[in-house]
């Protein structure tokens, strides 16, 4: 299909989408002009401020101690640069292989604090354009290749001795094999495309009643989950057969109403090759809600517009803890204290607008 013809068919899919789309996700309509899919035309560069962090107001007399490590944000393509918001008592550390802004505060009597950062970020959406494959490793090659990543990114992870990431349980592992034997090919790439088909297949995405993550094994026994729980059973599955796999957590920018919001949000890692991408990983978002072909065009290897990092995983129990910790404070009897997170976003520009299309060979663009 040539570019006007898609441009056609995108002013069909505005009216189209409007009726039909769901769970924020859009269906995909197959136009048949050289058998391709075209989606509709969306954001796939964007500016915006975003600040982040806990606002602290401590009152009354006494001292009080602060302590709150806060994650750098970092994209995949495009710029960021950050200001520190409270510009004190501060320094830049490791931790579990991230970067981090760490607080130690020792305070008296009344006094506020902004902890945080304020980033100014441009970011362009990234997708692997084959969805075949065809440059990924095999899963023999991961393992004789890459074996710091596998011991690394293949093992179980737990946090108070409980087990959210799984790939040693009965059921995971056998589903894992069964999907493997079934897809009859050992590149990773594809391998971890099926297991991402059966995660669609056998799981919806529910919002939690209650904020606590669930293990892997209960989101697969109750065949739902929000993003981390999806993302833990995914995770699962893919260590299950060898494909090394972590989780990501940051915000997720949404627009309603011409208001744009952040909420905090996770989604996965796998590694496939060093020729598939440029440190051979790619990102995974499995919390949509729609067909399983425009599930695998849309959040198959595409990292879009909306995500901003703000923690990868190192494959430890401690990047579990770590990943959701806020601010521990500390304070005399006489002190009262208010803690709030906040997240905000500011002068929100789109700079880009394209169409994802992916031609009957598998090959994705935005055009």
């Amino acid at each position: 299909m040539d570019k006007k013809s898609r441009s056609i068919a995108g002013l069909v899919l505005v009216l189209l989408i409007l009726i039909m789309s769901t769970s924020g996700c859009l269906e995909y309509f197959n136009f048949d002009f050289g058998g391709g899919t075209t989606y509709e035309s969306h954001p796939t560069k964007v500016r915006y401020i975003i600040s982040y962090g806990y606002k602290v107001n401590c009152s009354g007399t006494g001292e009080h101690t602060i302590h709150y490590d806060c994650d750098l944000p970092e994209i995949l393509l495009g710029s960021v640069s950050t200001e520190i918001l409270y510009q004190q008592d501060y320094e830049s550390i490791s931790l579990v292989n991230n970067t981090v802004l760490k607080w130690n505060i020792s305070g008296k009597d009344s006094h506020y604090y902004e902890l945080g950062i304020r980033a100014n970020v441009e970011v362009e959406s990234f997708l692997v354009t084959d969805l075949n494959g065809n440059d990924a490793l095999t899963l023999q090659e991961i393992k004789t290749f890459y074996p710091n990543l596998v011991d690394q990114y293949c093992n179980e992870q737990s946090d108070n001795n409980v087990v959210y990431i799984d790939p040693d349980n009965s059921n995971i592992k056998s589903t894992a094999q069964t999907v493997l034997k079934q897809t009859n090919s050992n590149n990773s790439f594809i391998v971890a495309k099926e297991l991402f088909t059966w995660l669609k297949q056998n799981t919806v995405y529910q919002i939690h009643t209650t904020n606590n993550v669930q293990p892997a094994i209960k989101t697969y026994q109750l065949e739902s989950g929000d993003c981390d729980d999806l993302s833990f059973l995914y995770i699962s599955l893919c260590r299950s057969v060898g494909i090394p796999a972590r989780f990501i957590s940051g915000f997720l920018a949404e627009e309603s109403n011409g208001v744009v919001s952040a909420i905090g949000h996770a989604w996965v890692e796998i590694f496939v090759g060093e020729s598939i991408s440029s440190d051979g990983w790619i990102p995974i978002e499995c919390s949509c809600g729609a067909s399983i072909k425009t599930e695998i065009n849309q959040n198959f290897g595409v990292e879009d517009i909306s995500h901003l990092r703000l923690f990868k995983d190192d494959g430890s129990n401690e990047s579990l803890n770590v990943s959701v910790s806020g601010p521990r404070v500390i304070y005399d009897t006489n002190i009262d204290v208010d803690m709030t997170s906040f997240v905000e976003i500011d002068n929100y520009i789109v700079l880009e607008s394209k169409e994802l299309f992916i031609d009957k060979n598998g090959n994705r663009s935005y055009e």
